[in-house]
């Protein structure tokens, strides 16, 4: 069990292009950020250049895109920048912007997927905090008939359905099982919009800056040659027939399903703003950001519900370490003996397993009418999984024994009682120097959270 690590860019790049909705000449700068920074967006053209942390809460409108905000400084058409990043596996990123929105460019993520391409990213220390979903979760807007639901799966998936009551866009699916072919995929598809929608944007003056250089444009209700005609000359293309429907573009689709492919790269980019990478399959139906930003303020909730994750247990698989190995490694015996196997270990956590039952000897007195596992021996038993990780890196470690040498930040928050499955999720704190070392353990009953401490040990060559 490997632990995988957080990433950010390698270097910065910048990207320039006008705002969809402001029109203006806009740069967006993509900065390295320390690791646990998460996005961030700071606006350089406001007094104090404030910066807006890019979590779903921060989002106040999403009518015509995700708009992000602290107090009166905005940001919007973010999705498509922030659906890159996600895409890429990097979690920390210092986002700068000289105006109110990132600049449309193509209408779609391709620019900024190949840009981080060419800068690369770099490896940070701390590990990458994934969320990982345990049972279904559901949102669902009976006005609209949308609906997102995540399931469990052992990666970031997605799937979206969209049906657009067009004739021109049947109903239509996209999906995209691995985020590593998010570039070939889902990056180049551009943003779409019915001129019907657009009609009324434009008597607003909210579309400044768009054209078929960053939009798919689709005519299929007929509107007024007047406005028509005012339509082509924003889009800075000849005038047209306002009897003849269909498509209003510069270049051919890319895919018959481009449209829904742009969709699920918006809910990549609202998704986002989890502020978590993902591990779970995501089932969009009639997605929009409306929708996706109150699917990713629920899984914010959940993950607050959930700060600290109870590892995935299969008694069906073998093993790493048995009953037997573990007392060739560790010098404790019945009843001291309180990990009965290991799931998992890698370089810098491990994973073990304890099944309590009604027959432990220290239940006889704690207590004979309320059997409750003594504190301590939860501490013992978090600390016996760490020695088995420290000494599973050694040559010989049958041949050293770790001992205590501290115990802090101890936390008990639930019983322990006979027929409970205990697991064990230990972590190093820092590399073993000098024969100390410094761990996290946390011990979990199902999905919650029972007990948890950091110690220090001293490996003792004494064999």
């Amino acid at each position: 069990m490997e632990t995988t690590k957080q990433t950010t860019l390698k270097g910065s790049f910048s990207l320039f292009g006008k705002g969809l909705h402001t029109g203006l000449d806009l740069t967006v700068t993509f900065n390295p950020a320390p690791e646990n920074t998460g996005y961030k967006i700071q606006r350089i053209d406001v007094n104090g250049q404030p910066i807006i942390d890019a979590i779903a809460e921060n989002v106040v409108d999403t009518q015509r895109g995700t708009v992000l905000a602290k107090g009166d400084v905005r940001i919007s058409t973010v999705e498509h920048g922030m659906a890159a990043l996600y895409a890429s596996g990097i979690d920390n990123c210092l986002i700068q912007v000289n105006g109110p929105e990132f600049p449309i460019l193509d209408g779609s993520a391709a620019m900024y997927a190949k840009k981080i391409k060419e800068i690369g990213t770099i490896e940070q220390n701390a590990a990458k905090d994934y969320y990982i979903i345990r049972h279904k979760l559901e949102i669902k807007d009976d006005e609209t008939g949308s609906v997102i639901t995540i399931l469990p799966d052992d990666q970031f998936s997605l799937t979206a359905m969209c049906s657009f009551n067009s004739k021109f866009i049947n109903s239509q699916f996209a999906t995209l099982d691995n985020t590593s072919t998010f570039d070939e995929e889902i990056a180049a598809a551009r943003t779409f919009v019915f001129v019907r929608d657009i009609v009324p944007l434009l008597e607003a003056n909210l579309i400044k800056g768009g054209d078929l250089d960053n939009a798919i444009v689709i005519y299929e209700r007929e509107v007024s040659q007047e406005k028509l005609d005012r339509l082509a000359d924003v889009l800075k293309v000849p005038r047209m027939n306002a009897t003849k429907v269909g498509y209003i573009q510069h270049k051919p689709l890319m895919w018959e399903n481009e449209c829904t492919r742009h969709k699920l790269l918006d809910i990549i980019g609202d998704m986002a703003l989890i502020g978590k990478p993902i591990k779970g399959r995501i089932i969009a139906t009639r997605p929009g950001h409306t929708i996706n930003n109150k699917f990713a303020r629920l899984m914010r909730k959940e993950i607050r519900k959930h700060e600290v994750q109870a590892p995935i247990y299969n008694p069906n698989e073998d093993p790493i370490m048995d009953n037997i190995r573990i007392r060739e490694l560790l010098p404790h015996r019945y009843p001291m003996q309180l990990v009965d196997k290991i799931t998992s270990i890698g370089s810098t956590s491990i994973v073990g397993v304890k099944n309590v039952t009604a027959n432990e000897p220290f239940f006889i007195g704690h207590f004979p009418n309320e059997p409750v596992m003594p504190g301590v021996l939860m501490i013992e038993a978090m600390a016996q999984c760490g020695g088995l990780l420290v000494l599973s890196q050694l040559e010989n470690p049958e041949r050293y024994s770790t001992y205590f040498l501290k115990i802090d930040e101890v936390k008990f928050r639930q019983k322990v009682v006979p027929g409970d499955t205990l697991l064990f999720r230990v972590e190093l704190l820092s590399p073993v120097r000098h024969g100390i070392s410094s761990m996290k353990g946390y011990m979990f009953v199902g999905d919650q959270v029972v007990s948890e401490a950091t110690f220090t040990a001293q490996i003792v060559k004494n064999k």
